[in-house]
């Protein structure tokens, strides 16, 4: 009888009291639900239903994440209190339950100068496995140079960065998904399309832009299965010659990248996923609370509640092995290490 299966979720969202008010007092709209939303109750619950949710699922461990767009949308100098106060309420939320919860570090990348120091005080002082970040920071690519210091922080401390998508920009918006009858335009530009796009291009953006040249060990972790490029690899290929990369194009994801479903529950995406990067560069995620319980109009494969989640992988077309590495192996081997300087957290 095969041991049973270990689940650590990647990309599990939380909100918080001080992200809340930065958001409100800067006119961020993070998402489109009322405050009394089942969604919006789930974001701000890291208790009880929080850890009931998750025996609903199946899964063994949340590593906790700010919802889109974090702080990246934020002045500098908000950017950087919020993230610091941020990180230290999730880090006390982990240390009240570490069997249950992880954390990605919050980056204030509004300011580049201290987004670097916070990726190093969060993982060297308070444990954290990696961060999480969203793409673009206002108007400005991921692959900035300015931002290169924080990737170089984070490639030697040996930690992922997690990229997840956020609403394309404006202009963008109104000239793609503007004019369309019966309120798709919006659910297009974010959740249905757009969110994926915006960030693929970010991908692309960081390896032609030589970032991944510069920084060869620098780990990301895509969600969505790819944010769509895994389906076009071969075809943005032939682009090779012409950005004068040091690898082949596939290389970048099959050394840099890691992938997760976030809570799709497809085999298509699941075996393409296999086939272009290996199972072990797979991850798992569930993208809760947006997947959690039946949509409107019902979409079985964005649903990981009622142990979805664990019957996907379970069901998986894989070795036990493979299952194993998916579900919590290939996350603990990337993050197994402790940076020497660590020590735990202790709540002020």
């Amino acid at each position: 009888m095969p041991e049973r299966l270990r689940i650590v979720g990647l990309e599990e969202h939380v909100v918080l009291p001080v992200v809340l008010d930065a958001w409100s007092r800067a006119g961020v709209s993070p998402h489109g639900y009322g405050d009394d939303h089942p969604v919006t109750r789930r974001l701000r619950d890291v208790g009880d239903q929080r850890l009931a949710d998750m025996d609903d699922q199946g899964l063994d461990v949340a590593v906790l994440s700010l919802a889109t767009p974090g702080v990246q949308n934020l002045a500098a100098a908000d950017a950087v209190s919020v993230a610091r106060e941020a990180n230290d309420a999730l880090a006390e939320i982990v240390d009240t339950n570490p069997d249950r919860f992880q954390a990605l570090a919050v980056i204030p990348t509004p300011s580049p100068e201290h987004a670097a120091v916070e990726l190093e005080r969060a993982v060297t002082h308070l444990g954290f496995r990696g961060a999480m970040l969203y793409g673009r920071t206002g108007d400005k690519p991921a692959d900035s140079p300015e931002f290169d210091d924080l990737y170089g922080i984070a490639e030697k401390l040996r930690v992922p960065l997690h990229f997840h998508p956020q609403t394309p920009p404006w202009a963008v918006h109104e000239a793609y998904y503007s004019g369309l009858p019966n309120g798709v335009g919006p659910a297009l530009a974010t959740a249905g399309l757009g969110w994926y796009y915006d960030l693929g291009v970010q991908y692309l953006r960081m390896i032609f832009s030589g970032v991944f040249d510069r920084h060869p060990e620098l780990q990301v972790i895509a969600g969505h299965w790819g944010e769509v490029v895994l389906f076009y690899l071969d075809h943005i290929g032939i682009l090779q010659g012409m950005a004068k990369l040091e690898r082949p194009l596939a290389d970048y994801f099959r050394q840099n990248f890691w992938v997760a479903g976030s809570g799709t529950v497809s085999e298509r995406y699941l075996r393409w996923t296999a086939e272009v990067v290996g199972t072990d560069r797979m991850l798992y995620s569930t993208d809760y609370p947006y997947t959690f319980g039946t949509r409107p109009g019902g979409f079985p494969f964005l649903d990981t509640s009622n142990g979805a989640a664990r019957t996907f992988l379970e069901q998986a077309p894989f070795t036990d092995e493979e299952k194993a590495a998916i579900g919590s192996g290939n996350w603990n081997r990337l993050t197994g290490h402790i940076p020497t300087n660590h020590r735990p957290h202790q709540p002020a």
